[in-house]
């Protein structure tokens, strides 16, 4: 039986066939060109996922009122016809690789931040109820700055809010009928009516954003009434062969009288009634919590969405995508068994648009992971490109090409971490003779222990690690790269990925035992400590260290994983000096390890290193299980079985520990790379040696610098 075999049957959305049952889920890129028109950029973009497989290509937030309705700066316009030339370029480049495209039509409604700082009025059913928001605390100055959210109060000054009156009703129908037909017009295969996510039709839905008293508002019959206009307005202008669907949620969370499942089955009910071919089930959370947004629309956890849809499917007679995390193992088996009948993905084609041909192909271990980072999504809240911190290419498809070298090398790429991996397989993908070595007995450097912290990086460990050994690639482990190893191969070019230099802070009491680096840990629980373990542990550790704790399954992240849960050489209270991106991952780490943590940060922010989601998670995950972080925090010396500090105000503080972390120093090293070129070696240093950016910053110099040879 073939893997994956329901994924990879033929379905249809109305009167369109789809190869397999795999979607490119619609998301805002802020991709287009300034003016809303569809540039190189988002054209390569689109280009590139077709080549990859998948059943069909939705473009995400087309706006139909541009630029009134927008809430992304580069958002893609669909408002006249002079967006169309831009349009059919797009569709006719995903078209020749055999590929299916749709548009996504949409009016933020309340969440149109860009009406807001543009002096526009916010077009809304009713007046919303005043939103109440810890979004802002955790972010930085810098990105407070570029911080632009609907959930700025009413009573701020320029902030205009015009309620839908009937002729603004029939205003918002034509335009979505406009635009349908723009669509059609311009080769697209489908339009996508956007009813989700608290935009001008969910807000509508929406008993908690709707209080209207006349036929659009109080029972979901009246609060339905927008949609179904639209659906019957869009019929009337593209005709009713023309696929036609929409996306919806099944569920407001956390939202006291917000859209409930029955509700949102009744639509689906009436849309269906209506002449949709399709519905998309997503969700939405209140974001009274920055961590609501990894719960909806873009969720942390697996198949978050799957059993609201399945729920929704039994109601209806027409198909139902999706969407959340779906793992391809848990997609096949929901389309197996009737939960869905096609699965969004949009994160995952971020990381490797070729997911669905690999899958197809039988080569799961070669998809590029996505680590659920959120550093995609994050770019929108700072009026950014969307970006992938696994993906150098996403976004930069046209620029950064992998073109095979007409005049191979010989490339020696030092380190094995994540940046060396990458640089020494876009090297060898090149054309060119790579051999890498890695100065200790394993490949990954500090993502193996990354991978610890937080489980996702270890899928794209095991990523990196594979295509480096399915490659023509010389892998010396256990090697220094010095003199002697520069004259036996002699390379052309030299890629230095020496990782970062940590040097330890000057805190009085820094050495003793009890105190470690970042490095120390690391080593200790990778195996490669073994004189760290004779001068820091006790007879009695080494031998629990030994005797069936991380010895001997060194190469596995989950072992480790699991057995630190069961020893680790750190005591029940601990206090983490540092409270950026290692800090707090390492606080997370420990407290699902039963350890008391406090989170010392010298800085004026926590996590600043983290995407700006993920830390919204992370700071919430921490505050949940009681860890006290402390900002502006100068520690003056640790103790025994204390530490002191003091604070902003310069009152001091002791708090107790039978452990301290030191979670910062880490700069640039250059030192390897100032060493061979004074021998007269070209060398190109990256990483963090060069830049302290971690996995994002890594995987982008490592691809950059080998396409650069």
């Amino acid at each position: 039986m073939a893997a994956y075999q329901h994924l990879f049957t033929p379905g249809n959305i109305g009167s369109l066939e789809l190869k397999n049952r795999i979607l490119m889920a619609p998301m805002g890129s802020n991709y287009a060109e300034q003016d809303g028109t569809c540039g190189e950029r988002i054209q390569a973009f689109y280009e590139a996922r077709a080549k990859g497989g998948a059943g069909m290509l939705t473009m995400g937030v087309c706006s139909i009122a541009y630029p009134a309705g927008t809430a992304e700066p580069y958002q893609v316009g669909v408002s006249s016809d002079d967006f169309i030339p831009g349009l059919k370029q797009l569709t006719d480049r995903v078209h020749k690789h055999g590929a299916k495209i749709a548009m996504q039509l949409q009016h933020a409604g309340k969440t149109s931040v860009r009406d807001l700082a543009e002096g526009r009025e916010l077009w809304v059913p009713s007046m919303p109820p005043a939103a109440n928001t810890d979004m802002f605390a955790s972010l930085t100055q810098s990105e407070l700055g570029r911080f632009i959210s609907s959930s700025k109060g009413r009573e701020k000054s320029g902030v205009r809010i015009r309620v839908m009156e009937k002729d603004d009703i029939r205003q918002m129908v034509t335009w979505f009928a406009d635009a349908a037909e723009r669509a059609q017009k311009a080769g697209f295969d489908g339009v996508e009516i956007h009813a989700g996510h608290t935009y001008i039709i969910a807000g509508f839905l929406s008993p908690y954003y709707n209080t209207r008293d006349d036929e659009y508002g109080g029972p979901l019959e009246n609060r339905a009434r927008l949609l179904l206009e639209v659906i019957q307005a869009v019929r009337e202008r593209v005709g009713r062969d023309y696929p036609v669907w929409m996306r919806m949620d099944a569920i407001e969370l956390d939202l006291p009288g917000g859209i409930s499942l029955e509700d949102a089955t009744r639509t689906a009910q009436m849309a269906q009634e209506a002449g949709i071919d399709l519905i998309s089930v997503s969700a939405y959370a209140n974001l009274s919590s920055g961590n609501a947004f990894t719960k909806a629309p873009i969720p942390q956890e697996r198949a978050m969405f799957l059993d609201w849809a399945a729920h929704i499917r039994k109601a209806l007679n027409i198909p139902v995508t999706a969407a959340g995390r779906l793992d391809p193992e848990v997609a096949d088996k929901a389309v197996g068994e009737g939960k869905c009948d096609f699965v969004a993905m949009g994160r995952k084609l971020l990381a490797d648009p070729e997911l669905p041909k690999k899958l197809e192909e039988g080569r799961a271990a070669d998809v590029r992971p996505c680590i659920y980072c959120y550093a995609c999504v994050s770019q929108i809240f700072v009026n950014e490109r969307v970006k992938c911190a696994v993906n150098p290419q996403t976004g930069h498809e046209s620029e950064l090409q992998l073109i095979a070298s007409d005049q191979p090398k010989k490339v020696l790429v030092v380190g094995g971490g994540p940046a060396g991996l990458e640089a020494a397989r876009v090297s060898a993908l090149r054309g060119h003779q790579v051999t890498l070595v890695e100065r200790s007995g394993r490949l990954g450097g500090t993502l193996f222990f990354a991978a610890l912290a937080y489980p996702e990086n270890g899928p794209l460990l095991d990523y990196l690690i594979k295509q480096v050994r399915d490659l023509p690639i010389e892998v010396r482990l256990n090697t220094n790269a010095d003199e002697a190893l520069i004259n036996q191969l002699k390379p052309d070019q030299v890629i230095v990925a020496a990782g970062a230099r940590r040097n330890a802070p000057d805190i009085p009491g820094a050495d003793q035992k009890h105190v470690w680096s970042g490095d120390e840990l690391r080593k200790l629980m990778t195996g490669e400590g073994d004189d760290i373990a004779k001068r820091k542990l006790s007879i009695t550790q080494r031998m629990m260290m030994k005797s069936g704790s991380l010895v001997g399954v060194t190469d596995s992240t989950e072992a480790i994983q699991s057995l630190s849960k069961l020893w680790m050489p750190l005591g029940k209270q601990v206090v983490i000096i540092g409270g950026g991106l290692v800090g707090l991952e390492l606080a997370e780490f420990l407290v699902e390890r039963g350890r008391q943590v406090q989170v010392l940060e010298p800085g004026a922010d926590l996590g600043a290193e983290l995407s700006i989601v993920r830390r919204w998670k992370v700071l919430h995950n921490l505050e949940s299980h009681g860890v006290t972080m402390v900002k502006h925090a100068r520690v003056q010396t640790i103790g025994k079985k204390s530490v002191s500090y003091s604070d902003q105000e310069g009152n001091c503080h002791e708090v107790a520990a039978d452990s301290v972390v030191l979670a910062i120093g880490a700069e640039t090293n250059p030192c390897l790379s100032r060493c061979l070129e004074k021998g007269g070696t070209e060398v190109i240093n990256i990483g963090d040696g060069a830049d302290v950016a971690y996995i994002e910053g890594a995987l982008k110099t490592g691809m950059q610098a080998a396409v650069a040879v």
